[in-house]
């Protein structure tokens, strides 16, 4: 398969509902795969939480953790599959949400991981 790259996603989207995603990142790190790819044409990551509203944010030690594994996650994938890491998309204007910390997410390999 040939992706075009990476879709983020919050659980609190109103069309995860338990699918729509390929890979799931708990507040603690934990990674669940998908059985099947969802989408011929991107992998779907899904952030667990509500990062919509400012008051709902995941406290930053498990926000560390949580960006942490799914930078780590997308540059895995973005190996294995030869995807650009850096095509990493918002699925829509309101998911991941308006207080997801893009800033906060390593996907440039050459900074590793630290």
């Amino acid at each position: 398969m040939e992706y075009k790259g990476f879709i983020l996603h919050h659980s609190r989207c109103p069309s995860i509902n338990g699918k729509g995603f390929d890979f799931w990142v708990g507040p603690d790190g934990s990674i669940y795969a998908a059985p099947l790819l969802t989408d011929p044409e991107y992998i779907h990551v899904c952030l667990e939480g509500n990062y919509g509203e400012e008051y709902t944010l995941p406290p930053l030690s498990e926000r560390e953790n949580q960006l942490f594994a799914a930078g780590k996650l997308i540059l895995e994938l973005a190996a294995r599959y030869q995807i650009d890491p850096l095509v990493v998309e918002p699925h829509t204007k309101t998911c991941p949400g308006a207080f997801f910390p893009w800033n906060e997410l390593v996907i440039y390999p050459a900074d590793g991981y630290h």
